[in-house]
């Protein structure tokens, strides 16, 4: 009879938890603000962002003991601000390759719950209202994968709740706790139907990176922020445990592209999943220079000035697996990038289908000056609210 009544409660739970999230509360929206392009457009086109991801401390600050200044590019007041009121700020810790801090603070026992105290220490001081752990990666496949091995790195798929167990301890119940995740199932190493129960007990939210999808380690084209691969991390994480009112779906508001291969490329059907040039260094993992990113904040390189305005002239949108793309044949190179229309489709597709809990995007003011695929989620959010109002 226990066993019957806690898994009905667990059903009923369950059920108004997807109820909150569809339907009497909005979505989350987050949005991180980085040093590189630290601006943010007026209040009015920020009025659905319910958390700010400041982006990035540095986790070795906190390996330190004794720190009495967290350096950041800015203030939590001086963005508070720039706001709706209830908008929670949080300080994301980490970042692409800066995993050096996370693996001394997660080695043992007293290591995790001296970083969680420095990390907590650090709240205090800021005046936050959370954190966002962005670890890339624990297990492995992250910057270094080529010359430390995944194997060195997998006592860290255990330590990794257990960090996040005395984060939670130490920051207490009412601070926000978030962590960016891995995209790619060939990434989610740390994340398995053993771990994330374990990982969701003290986090309030997960922010799936559902972009770079492509990336240089890839040898064919595909979308890198597309529907087909979003849906499939999105069903990755909650076959693994996690609910998906705790889930939200990741934008880019940024650009990639890639060299392609001209003889295979040219005799294929369809663009999507033509041959790449070799784009990583095989014993280095390094970056050979053909692909690149760039956000809507940013000039154009000049090198491929030609080839982007093409794309955006002549790019189309792939009905099958769900994103904006262009291959120009004359220069060899495949882009791939949301457009607002590509944005807004995700909704109905990814958001709405998966009854998700939110939206987030990295990040805010890489989509100045314009601030159009902003734009493009404030009109699927407006519309989310409007239907909210309604249910109500």
């Amino acid at each position: 009879m226990r066993l019957r009544w806690s898994t009905a409660f667990w059903w009923l739970s369950y059920g108004m938890a997807t109820e909150v999230a569809l339907g009497a509360t909005p979505p989350r929206c987050i949005m991180y603000l980085t040093g590189q392009h630290p601006v943010v457009p007026p209040i009015e086109q920020v009025r659905h962002v319910t958390h700010v991801a400041l982006a990035f401390m540095r986790p070795g600050a906190f390996t330190v003991p004794g720190q009495t200044e967290w350096p950041l590019f800015t203030s939590v007041n001086e963005v508070r601000r720039k706001f709706p009121a209830k908008t929670k700020i949080m300080i994301a810790i980490g970042g692409w390759g800066d995993t050096k801090g996370f693996i001394g603070g997660a080695k043992t026992d007293q290591t995790r719950k001296a970083f969680a105290r420095e990390v907590a220490k650090m709240v205090m001081a800021t005046g936050a209202d959370g954190i966002d752990i962005d670890w890339e990666y624990p297990g492995g496949n992250g910057e270094d994968y080529k010359v430390v091995p995944n194997s060195k790195k997998a006592w860290e798929i255990e330590a990794y709740p257990l960090l996040l167990s005395e984060l939670r301890a130490a920051l207490g119940p009412d601070k926000v706790i978030s962590a960016a995740v891995p995209g790619l199932e060939r990434d989610m190493l740390a994340f398995t139907r053993l771990t994330v129960p374990r990982i969701m007990r003290h986090l309030d939210f997960l922010n799936v990176m559902t972009y770079d999808l492509m990336n240089r380690r890839d040898n064919v084209t595909k979308h890198h922020t597309g529907v087909y691969l979003s849906l499939k991390a999105v069903d990755a994480y909650v076959a693994a445990g996690a609910a998906p009112q705790n889930i939200n779906l990741g934008f880019a508001f940024y650009t990639k592209y890639f060299k392609t291969e001209h003889e295979t490329c040219k005799r294929l059907a369809s663009p999507v999943g033509c041959p790449t040039l070799l784009l990583e260094d095989p014993e280095t993992g390094g970056d050979l220079g053909r692909g690149g990113g760039f956000s809507w904040h940013d000039p154009v390189p000049k090198e491929v000035a030609g080839s982007f305005t093409r794309a955006l002239n002549l790019g189309t949108y792939d009905e099958n697996q769900g994103g904006y793309y262009y291959w120009d044949k004359d220069e060899d190179i495949w882009w791939t990038f949301d457009t607002p229309d590509a944005i807004k489709r995700k909704f109905p597709l990814v958001v709405n289908k998966k009854r998700l809990g939110g939206v987030f995007a990295w990040g805010l003011g890489e989509d100045a000056p314009m601030y159009e695929h902003l734009g493009a989620m404030n009109e699927a959010l407006d519309e989310r609210t409007k239907e909210t109002k309604e249910e109500l």
